[in-house]
């Protein structure tokens, strides 16, 4: 039996304003309020909210029958918490009704996979309590920012406890086979692998409402008789996307909602269900591993990283943001550890692409990529100095391991005392 795996991602840049090279030192704020409020109120209003109470809907309508999963950023989360709390309540009812899922991913949806392990686990860790506080729920699969995937990132993953990951079906990576399978890390096979099928994916979010594509207009059944007429053994189809699909990418003067709202009803005429990723990586077993040595994403034709770090510029800014990531780590300054979050946005970097991939980039506030490198780096040279000023460049490598270490090692006790008073209230209350 075939099963559909749909899945949304929720996440919004936190806009940097214009900053110029003598605001160094004299301006410890970077960013665009007005444009923050305006850009999340605008796609919560055209996009989030009314996809969220279609999705609520169809779950409502369609009882368990209708499943689906989200990863939303903590950057995203933030913001919405303050100008569009509409949404979260929304995703608060979607769980109620057991139908829906939450994943976790990088807290700053940022690149630290790429750079920093100890960086990559805390904001990862951060972002799992933050769902567990929010939503009730505990991650048990990952989606990286963009769907970023490697061997050695896989193997990551599955040290942190998660079961399985999202990441993209790429043609370099599998070759003849088919991402309707599941599949395991090639490091590490207790992490399942789902990929994504970015041509019904993107049939969906670029294509649906250009005229000129050759299944315009696309309807429900239509889609689902390409689904049901996979191969019987091809049993897992994973639709990925980006929430704003739903209302910006496809306006919802196209009949968007329509669409998917149709989709469950035309699913169960064709035998066809939906399940979450975790009902995916605990009832089905993996039929191989897939091997992806270099790092893989869903971005661009290419599927790899280049749209972040393809030219000198990116990797400067890169390797700057980097490079003062251990004295960051042992801050505990709220506003430092704010803008690192802010500054870590992989689309601060997409920003500054040279590539010429035919599809328009909105650049924002940029004229182009030389002046979003400015900007990003006159930003990135007052932070630099501001954690410099509370932990000296004089202070080496060495004594910040150490202290890193004591610090790693301090969390570690106080999580097994904190597990022993919990056992302990349980035999107190089981006493009672």
């Amino acid at each position: 039996m075939k099963t559909i795996c749909l899945y949304f991602e929720i996440h919004q840049i936190i806009h940097l304003k214009r900053y110029r090279c003598f605001d160094i030192g004299t301006d410890h704020y970077y960013y665009d309020d007005y444009e923050n409020e305006r850009s999340i109120s605008d796609i919560a209003a055209r996009s989030y909210i009314p996809a969220l109470t279609t999705l609520l809907e169809m779950a409502k309508e369609n009882g368990g029958a209708f499943k689906v999963a989200f990863s939303i950023s903590g950057v995203a989360m933030e913001q919405l918490e303050v100008y569009a709390p509409r949404v979260i309540e929304l995703l608060h009812q979607l769980n109620d009704t057991g139908c829906c899922e939450f994943l976790c991913e990088p807290y700053s949806h940022g690149l630290s996979s790429l750079a920093n392990e100890e960086c990559f686990r805390e904001e990862v860790d951060r972002m799992k309590k933050k769902i567990k506080q929010v939503f009730g729920q505990t991650p048990k699969v990952f989606r990286n920012s963009s769907l970023i995937y490697s061997n050695e990132i896989g193997a990551l993953v599955a040290s942190m406890g998660f079961k399985g990951m999202l990441t993209e079906g790429a043609k370099h990576v599998l070759g003849w086979k088919s991402a309707h399978y599941l599949y395991h890390c090639a490091y590490n096979p207790n992490l399942k692998l789902l990929l994504r099928d970015f041509k019904l994916s993107d049939d969906i979010s670029l294509r649906f409402s250009n005229s000129s594509w050759s299944e315009y207009p696309l309807f429900a059944d239509k889609y689902m008789d390409w689904i049901a007429a996979f191969p019987e053994e091809e049993q897992v189809i994973n639709i990925f996307m980006e929430l704003g699909a739903l209302g910006i990418a496809q306006p919802l003067s196209s009949n968007i909602l329509s669409f998917i709202k149709a989709l469950p009803a035309c699913a169960k005429e064709r035998g066809i269900t939906f399940s979450t990723p975790t009902d995916i990586v605990t009832k089905l077993k993996s039929v191989d591993q897939v091997d992806v040595p270099y790092p893989m994403s869903w971005i661009d034709e290419e599927r790899d990283i280049s749209c972040w770090l393809g030219n000198v510029m990116q990797r400067e800014a890169f390797n700057k943001l980097y490079s003062v990531a251990e004295r960051v780590h042992l801050c505990d300054d709220r506003r430092i550890k704010q803008d690192w979050d802010y500054l870590q946005a992989s689309n601060n970097f997409r920003f500054m692409t040279t590539k010429n991939t035919g599809i328009w980039l909105n650049r924002g506030i940029y004229d182009s990529p030389y002046d979003a490198f400015t900007n990003y780096m006159n930003i990135l040279g007052d932070f630099i100095s501001r954690v410099n000023a509370l932990y000296p460049i004089d202070v080496d490598n060495e004594e910040l391991n150490s202290l890193l270490t004591t610090i790693k090692n301090q969390g570690i006790e106080i999580e097994t005392l904190q597990k022993e008073v919990d056992k302990l209230k349980k035999k107190a209350a089981k006493k009672k």
